[in-house]
């Protein structure tokens, strides 16, 4: 895809399709888990209102790519040429990523912070090394193979404050969680103007409040264990727990995000250290059950922005299990339980524009009789 159609379909996108919600969801949750054959697994949802129409995104490597400056622009801002190709989920039709992982292992995406993102100031004439905070992850994914390497790439860009006029003229609030192959994992945030980059010894992140004040909230669980307890006895009378599950009794079962952030804490913290990364991949999905929306769950009113102004249901529009061992990235969509599988290492690195794909089959079912 050449500079120019890079430059009309995202100026398109981003000043009509945005008109409807927010870039990123309301309800996400991610998370790592850790094979014994030193793979990891990757866990996310998405979580969202409205129609992201999503589809699956492919970036080839040496595209050129328009950064988005402080004018909303394609192009005015920081434009580079990608060094890594990535595959991943966009939204709304915009050569962006929201989830992905790229050739080297690096995987990662992109989580609502609405209450908490607070971008740069950056002058206009500083605007050619800033991007906007939709493109963060794009940026990652194509420039950088470990988490290194994007902490000290950045330091040296701006995230600016470009804003979306028929978004009531703010900026997409997001903050975006990234893991490499070697399990080191960071959580990258903009809190009151300022660059804060996170190491994440949890592997997890769901949305709001600022992640380290969901770090310092764990402490608060210590009680927590999957081991069932005995019964309780008092003066030679047992009390025996009324059914199995007694060790995580307490664990948060709401879809707020210090809720989300504590279950999926202890459930991948629960997966036997024994499971290989192949295995981990269907763990991944187990664990995901546990944050699947069901349709209705969560209602919109009409004031919600989620809601489109017309009120609604905030669904998990899609979920995402990557192996960046076996460079796998799996996907389920809302519409069906299929898994859609798409191999890395089959991946034209080389191709001259981004492709995407649309994951809409029929539910593939399997008769028995």
């Amino acid at each position: 895809m050449n500079q120019q159609l890079i430059k009309r379909v995202l100026a398109s996108a981003v000043t009509a399709s945005l008109a409807f919600a927010p870039i990123a969801s309301n309800a996400c949750t991610s998370f790592l888990l850790k094979g014994s054959d030193s793979g990891f697994v990757y866990g996310r949802t998405m979580e969202f209102g409205l129609p992201l129409k999503s589809q699956l995104t492919t970036i080839p490597r040496s595209l050129a790519m328009a950064g988005v400056g402080v004018d909303g622009k394609p192009g005015t801002g920081l434009n580079w040429t990608t060094k890594y190709a990535a595959v991943g989920m966009n939204g709304l039709g915009m050569p962006i990523l929201l989830d992905g992982m790229n050739e080297k292992g690096l995987v990662g995406g992109l989580l609502n912070a609405p209450n908490t993102a607070v971008y740069q100031v950056v002058s206009p004439a500083d605007s050619a090394n800033s991007i906007a905070s939709v493109q963060m992850l794009t940026y990652a994914l194509t420039n950088f193979a470990s988490i290194d390497e994007v902490k000290a790439g950045f330091q040296k860009i701006k995230i600016n404050r470009s804003t979306i006029p028929a978004y009531n003229n703010q900026s997409a609030p997001v903050r975006m969680t990234l893991h490499d192959a070697k399990g080191k994992s960071i959580v990258i945030e903009y809190l009151k103007g300022d660059l804060v980059i996170t190491d994440n010894p949890t592997g997890v992140m769901t949305n709001d409040p600022p992640f380290r004040e969901q770090l310092n909230t764990i402490g608060n669980y210590a009680n927590l264990t999957s081991v069932e307890k005995n019964p309780i006895v008092i003066n030679g009378a047992s009390y025996v727990p009324p059914s199995s599950g007694s060790g995580l009794h307490g664990l948060p079962g709401d879809y707020l995000s210090p809720s989300r952030f504590i279950r999926a804490l202890f459930l991948t913290k629960s997966v036997p250290a024994s499971y290989p990364t192949a295995q981990l991949s269907n763990t991944a999905w187990h664990i995901l059950g546990s944050f699947d929306i069901p349709p209705g769950a969560i209602s919109l009113p009409a004031t919600n922005a989620y809601g489109g102004g017309a009120g609604g249901i905030e669904i998990t529009e899609w979920s995402v299990v990557a192996d960046n061992k076996n460079m796998i990235y799996n996907l389920k969509m809302f519409e069906t339980t299929n898994i859609y599988t798409f191999d890395l290492k089959k991946m034209d690195f080389n191709a001259k524009e981004i492709k995407y794909t649309k994951l809409d089959k029929s539910l593939a079912t399997i008769s028995v009789n």
